[in-house]
């Protein structure tokens, strides 16, 4: 099993401030539509909704179909828990900090499918994966300061 967790800054000198509420938003509007806070996905389309909270999405992450159920927890944390695809397993983005101080937490527990624990086609696929998750972070958190600045954001 691969675990990542990361924790950027929300607010940087020089951008646009962000709020809880501000964040909140983004992880919402990333949660129904990843392609412009998600560089390394390349569809993403909800295709049931179960509840208010939750609902299910099948996205391409790099080149590979998935199936994920989303639970949104406000005003906190979006779960996204991967149903079908080569990769399983669960990822959650958290607002963490008081409100002068406001981080954003991704962290990843998955299991690549087909390879053994500790194997060296874990390590690999680890190793790459975990960069491109890292981009995500910063990718989304740029978008949501373009959405705060009155940009548009697209995929």
């Amino acid at each position: 099993m691969i675990f990542v967790s990361h924790q950027l800054p929300v607010n940087e000198d020089g951008q646009p401030a962000l709020t809880r509420a501000d964040v909140w938003d983004g992880l919402v509007m990333k949660a129904n539509n990843a392609l412009p806070f998600v560089p390394s996905m390349t569809h993403c389309e909800v295709t049931a909704r179960l509840d208010e909270n939750t609902f299910d999405r099948d996205i391409d992450f790099r080149g590979q179909r998935m199936t994920e159920r989303i639970t949104l927890e406000e005003p906190h944390r979006v779960v996204f828990t991967r149903t079908s695809g080569p990769v399983l397993g669960t990822i959650a983005n958290e607002i963490e900090g008081s409100d002068d101080d406001l981080r954003l937490r991704f962290s990843f527990a998955l299991v690549v499918g087909g390879a053994e624990g500790g194997s060296a086609r874990e390590t690999e696929y680890a190793e790459s994966m975990t960069g491109d998750y890292l981009k995500a972070v910063a990718a989304t958190l740029a978008a949501m300061r373009k959405i705060k600045a009155g940009e548009a954001v697209t995929a």
